[in-house]
């Protein structure tokens, strides 16, 4: 597995701060934010001017790029960011699920919409991931399996984070169990108690919530997954860069030894 985090953490400050906090730490790779008005990352309507600098700051810190995430699923929008993401070399490319948890009409358009960036990644030669989120139409496990089912494209795949489906009355690690065989992309962070939201940034720092994600991870290795699992903190915009880099640094710790409890390094 491939230990990275999203440059959303350090979204109070530029794109180089974040590479430089994020290989202090010691993680192996970083996702590119392009969620807009939580950072100034990845900036879509610019990614031309933006990627010789991300790809110089990739070498230099030595990070690999393993994802970008861009919720939004508007055609022209997810274009750039597949175009951005086949010149910078992000293979991966996390959306949200859109529509409203319990809305049976909201349903095939998902589908739909999804399906159809599926079309548009296959052109591309990148991966579409989407994950369960709180309040949207694909939200736990059952929903999961729904899509994987609708979207069959080796193009798609999940984005499982347990923060959400924790938030969804259920056990990540089992969760994860069910789904694994089409997971391309980890977002994974920690969550106390079951409330709609993250709660604190401090507080998704892994190890700080009720998540067993220990277990997560060994499940996660046992059934051959390889690929990223990228710490996502939301909310530490106006934190100072010190406080973010402590989250960073806990969780990569965090994220080490639960590789090392399960056999992975």
């Amino acid at each position: 597995m491939k230990l990275g985090a999203n440059s959303v953490l350090f979204g109070g400050y530029d794109m180089e701060t974040a590479f430089k906090y994020l290989a202090m730490a010691g993680y192996d790779g970083i996702e590119l934010s392009a969620i807009n008005g939580m950072s100034e990352h990845l900036v879509l309507d610019r990614w031309q001017e933006l990627a010789g600098d991300i790809k110089r700051f990739s070498q230099e810190y030595g990070l690999e790029l393993l994802a970008m995430e861009q919720p939004s699923q508007d055609p022209t929008v997810m274009e750039k960011a597949f175009q951005a993401a086949v010149e910078i070399g992000v293979p991966i490319v996390n959306c949200g699920p859109g529509g409203k948890t319990g809305d049976e009409f909201a349903w095939q358009p998902v589908v739909d919409s999804l399906g159809n960036l599926v079309e548009m990644a296959e052109k591309y030669g990148v991966i579409l991931c989407v994950k369960a989120h709180v309040g949207n139409s694909v939200h736990d496990t059952p929903t999961t399996l729904k899509i994987m089912e609708a979207i069959t494209s080796p193009a798609f795949g999940i984005d499982m984070d347990p923060s959400h489906i924790h938030r969804a009355g259920e056990n990540p690690v089992e969760a994860i169990a069910a789904v694994v065989s089409r997971v391309k992309h980890v977002h994974i962070r920690d969550c106390k108690g079951r409330e709609r939201g993250p709660g604190k940034p401090e507080l998704q720092a892994n190890g700080r919530g009720d998540i067993d994600l220990i277990g997560y991870i060994r499940v996660l290795h046992e059934n051959g997954y390889t690929g990223p699992v990228d710490l996502e903190v939301i909310g530490a915009k106006e934190y100072s860069l010190e406080q973010c880099c402590v989250i960073a640094a806990e969780t990569r710790g965090h994220m080490q030894a639960s590789l090392q409890a399960c056999g992975a390094r």
